[in-house]
């Protein structure tokens, strides 16, 4: 009772700041900064758009749901490139690592991300053909965050990002936080309940040299003024995002005679599939509606797709580059009898304009 009651207050918690982070209008679409905050690197959860926000499980959990980094063994580590619109140059590398805190205790998990745009050329105002140089632009991301099985059933989980964002003469900083629990019921724990608060933080501002402007003096002075330029605050792009799953084991009926819960954890089904569905409340996007489906086959191969919907997508007064669509696949397999799990995925997400679409890559090691 009482980890049921922590959990509830943990949950009413990030509902009463969910009402106050939430209560924005749609005036405010494409106001907030820090946007590479909604991008997941992951090619597992990427697969489904995200919408598996109810069952993530591991390392993904970081960028998805931080309560899924409860069901971690032991110790998971993976990296992730995601190739964006293809020709562009944009990339984006990530590293995660998770490990689990004894036998009864919690799971801590680092998730380091930095964004790749190349180089650029550097251009003002007496040279705007450039040739004075280059720079590259870092967006880096640091989080690190916690989670914890309450109960067999209830899991929950608290996460901090540090955002740093600058090129050669201007930068900006700032934190966000998270908070997300899920739930697990069925005979089978196939039945799945997500909810997860993403994105709260601290205002940020663009400083630096790139804002000052060397003005020339009066007629006859000897000297020159320099002026400094004040940017404006900008938030973070905060949304709330609930999901439900159900597992349906195809072969069940021929490999399950008996009811005991013993023997139902004993014999596992073969042929898995999961249908989710997603809602998400954005603060300053369009909010977004899914569908998806998984099959699993031994859990050693998966396959998985999705469509997620947003007003006005795939017409002329859209606000998304995404067509909705989301597959992707996972291969996984133990090396060895007692040694890690490896596993790959893969997906792909079609763009409308440019339309080269979305490619993300990710190598998971699991204990």
């Amino acid at each position: 009772m009482k980890k049921i009651l922590t959990t509830a207050a943990l949950a009413t918690c990030v509902l009463g700041v969910a009402t106050t982070a939430m209560a924005g209008n749609k005036d405010r679409t494409g106001q907030a900064g820090a946007t590479e905050l909604l991008i997941n690197p992951w090619g597992q959860s990427t697969g489904v758009f995200g919408l598996n926000t109810s069952h993530v499980k591991g390392i993904e959990a970081l960028k998805t749901n931080i309560a899924g980094l409860a069901f971690v063994n032991k110790t998971e580590i993976g990296a992730a490139y995601s190739l964006y619109l293809k020709g562009s140059g944009v990339s984006v590398n990530n590293l995660g690592f998770a490990q689990k805190l004894g036998s009864n205790g919690g799971v801590v998990g680092v998730n380091i991300m930095a964004m790749n745009y190349g180089e650029i050329t550097v251009t003002n105002y007496n040279n705007p053909e450039g040739n004075i140089g280059s720079y590259r632009p870092q967006f880096f991301n640091l989080q690190l965050g916690y989670a914890k099985a309450f109960s067999r059933n209830i899991y929950a989980g608290v996460a901090a990002t540090f955002v740093s964002q600058q090129i050669s003469n201007v930068k900006a900083s700032g934190a966000a936080f998270e908070a997300g629990i899920q739930y697990v019921t069925g005979k089978r724990d196939n039945f799945h309940f997500g909810i997860t608060l993403r994105n709260i933080g601290t205002n940020m501002r663009f400083t630096g040299n790139g804002f000052s402007l060397e003005n020339a003096a009066a007629e006859n002075e000897s000297y020159t003024l320099n002026t400094l330029t004040p940017s404006e605050k900008f938030e973070m792009p905060t949304y709330l995002n609930f999901g439900v799953a159900y597992d349906f084991y195809l072969d069940e009926n021929t490999v399950a005679a008996a009811s005991d819960e013993q023997k139902i954890e004993a014999v596992k089904p073969k042929h898995r599939v999961t249908a989710m569905a997603n809602f998400t409340s954005n603060s300053f996007n369009n909010d977004f509606l899914g569908l998806g489906a998984e099959y699993s086959f031994k859990e050693m191969f998966m396959v998985r797709g999705a469509y997620r919907y947003e007003k006005n997508i795939g017409t002329e007064n859209s606000t998304t580059m995404f067509t909705g669509i989301s597959a992707g696949a996972t291969v996984q397999q133990r090396i060895g009898e007692k040694g890690p799990m490896l596993a790959i995925d893969y997906s792909y997400r079609p763009t409308q304009r440019p339309a080269n679409g979305v490619h993300v890559f990710s190598l998971r090691f699991m204990r």
